[in-house]
């Protein structure tokens, strides 16, 4: 848990110091710096990154959940995908920022 909070606390202080490039007058101004497609790049990593540990998560509990339930395999499975699908559609949100930003 340490280990995340590290992370969080240098990407929070990497987007921070991007920030300023982000403050700039227009998206125009924004594209002639290379401090777009660094915050682009960055928060695509760690939006990839954590999402497929969420995903990694939500599988190992539904297995846990089938093996000491097996009875309850079709409910699981249907949270299961859904559940999948909202933490894949934020790490698709993400790219579509990355790409509007740089």
């Amino acid at each position: 848990m340490r280990k995340f909070f590290s992370l969080a606390i240098i990407a929070a202080a990497i987007l921070f110091a991007v920030n300023p490039a982000m403050a700039a007058e227009g998206a125009e101004a924004v594209a002639k710096t290379p401090w777009g497609s660094v915050a682009a790049g960055i928060s695509l990593a760690f939006a990839a990154a954590f999402g497929a540990i969420g995903q990694g998560k939500a599988i190992v509990a539904a297995c846990e959940g089938i093996a000491r339930n097996p009875g309850a395999t079709g409910n699981i499975r249907t949270t299961l995908l859904i559940g999948l699908a909202f933490i894949e559609s934020l790490v698709l949100y993400v790219l579509v920022i990355a790409f509007a930003i740089k």
